[in-house]
């Protein structure tokens, strides 16, 4: 085989000959339009507002509801930029995978970066969050809490807690793992009645919340100004991952083309109309201040409810519904980058082992195990609030690339069928571009300092062993034979 130059291995893009199949391990497709747009609010909805709220608040004050739709106007922009490129190359990987179809292997070997610490620090932050609410559930129900060595985890927070593992994050992680191994389809039904549960409970937060509702607690509206907006908005932003998650199930979906922007879409519709709404109802219901209380940063949602209507009977509902419906927030993003290390074992980016799949389940088993232990390692063993904003980074570093996907491939893919195209070519790619930057421009440095150590070993394994693995070594793969 001729040695490809190393010039070119960096800029080569990966062919868009995806119709014909892979010549690899392939998928079992069994989800319905439903079942994926479930996929992309069971993912959403329940991460910002269960948890990201009580952390926003602090920041913008009552303003956090522009901050919500500063989040939710970035991610409108990118859903409609992945919704083009979802229909367009209907395949697993998502940004990854369309990084690598129109802006090169180097391209995409740093979306990859981005998109397995958006996947995996999210999974991780989500479960030592419910971990807080489970605390909450059975100390209200049981009278019984866990001790604080077994729910808090060793690395100290300012000057916060520590314990020596946060056990329920662990159990919770091993668990989504267990039913992702025993199928797609099954893992879809089950996120899909959690969902709805989820909603449910949301539902009855914002009918008290409003019961309670004073106009004067959005007094000093804009008193946190511009950066504390924008510092919230970063913060928050992480929970509108759900809407990528969708598009990682580009193989397991029945008719995809039509099926994945529709999904996208759907979810999120969903997303916005209940972050927004919860948001309102809850600074409404409470003075801003009192979004700082230790209590609320454990679990805020059922503080508001038990203040509001003086019993525990509501925000146990609350709490109960947040134990039941947040696994399917980490078992969705679990699934995400499980697809992920999947498409790039197949492209020969990783060991072949992240692409075999069990032929009886039609899952990576092997994938799945190894994700799942490294999540519950850091669930367990970091705190929450080092996470939230290691998970921007890597959401909008993702948003940003499949917004400038779409301009790469209208030019240099013309032709390509596109059952879904970008309304507002090409203001609205580059609207996208702009207030995802804007919103980056919000993260801290230490934020980016993680970000760009993470990046530096992603591509040192790019240079030194992925490069080198490629399928389009072999000049086969780089015609588009089978790929």
């Amino acid at each position: 085989m001729t040695p490809v130059p190393f010039r070119t291995q960096l800029l080569r893009r990966k062919p868009l000959a995806v119709r014909g199949g892979h010549d690899g391990p392939e998928l079992g497709r069994s989800i319905g339009t439903f079942s994926l747009m479930m996929f992309g609010v069971g993912a959403t909805v329940g991460t910002g507002i269960f948890f990201v709220l009580q952390e926003a608040v602090p920041d913008a004050g009552p303003a956090v509801v522009v901050s919500f739709l500063v989040a939710g106007l970035a991610a409108g922009l990118s859903a409609i930029c992945y919704a083009e490129l979802a229909s367009a190359i209907p395949v697993s990987g998502s940004t990854y995978s369309y990084a690598y179809h129109a802006l090169g292997e180097l391209v995409a070997m740093v979306i990859a970066a981005c998109v397995l610490l958006e996947y995996g620090v999210s999974s991780a932050a989500v479960a030592v969050g419910w971990s807080g609410y489970f605390n909450e559930l059975t100390g209200s129900v049981l009278g019984v809490r866990l001790p604080q060595e077994l729910s808090v985890s060793p690395v100290p927070y300012e000057d916060g807690p520590t314990g020596w593992i946060n056990l329920p994050a662990v159990v919770l992680v091993l668990l989504c793992m267990l039913l992702l191994v025993r199928g797609a389809s099954e893992s879809a039904r089950v996120n899909t009645i959690m969902v709805l549960i989820k909603l449910a409970v949301l539902g009855l937060f914002v009918v008290v919340g409003f019961s309670a509702f004073e106009v004067d607690r959005f007094d000093a509206f804009w008193a946190a100004g511009a950066a504390g907006v924008s510092a919230a908005a970063a913060t928050i932003f992480f929970s509108f991952i759900g809407l990528d998650a969708v598009s990682t199930a580009g193989e397991e979906v029945r008719d995809p083309q039509r099926a994945l922007p529709r999904a996208i879409m759907g979810a999120l519709a969903v997303v916005i109309t209940v972050y927004v709404l919860v948001a309102i109802a809850g600074v409404g219901a409470q003075p801003a201040s009192e979004f700082e209380s230790p209590e609320q940063q454990e679990a805020g949602l059922s503080v508001i409810l038990q203040n509001i209507t003086g019993s525990s009977i509501p925000g146990t509902v609350l709490a109960a519904g947040a134990v039941i419906s947040i696994f399917s927030v980490t078992l969705v993003t679990l699934y995400g980058q499980t697809r992920i290390l999947f498409a790039m074992g197949r492209d020969g980016m990783l060991p072949s082992r992240f692409a075999r799949v069990n032929p009886r389940t039609l899952t990576p088993t092997y994938n799945t195990v190894v994700v799942a232990v490294v999540v519950a390692l850091v669930a367990g063993f970091v705190p929450s609030d080092y996470l939230w904003d290691t998970v921007s980074i890597g959401t909008l570093g993702a948003f940003i690339v499949v917004a400038l996907g779409v301009l790469v491939l209208r030019r240099t893919q013309p032709d390509l069928e596109r059952p879904f195209r970008v309304p507002g070519y090409p203001v609205t790619p580059v609207l996208t571009v702009v207030v995802c930057a804007y919103i980056l421009s919000g993260l801290p440095a230490v934020t980016w300092a993680i970000f760009g150590t993470w990046l530096a070993v992603v591509l040192a394994f790019y240079l030194l062993w992925g490069r080198r693995h490629a399928r389009l070594n072999d000049p086969a793969a780089a015609r588009g034979e089978g790929v």
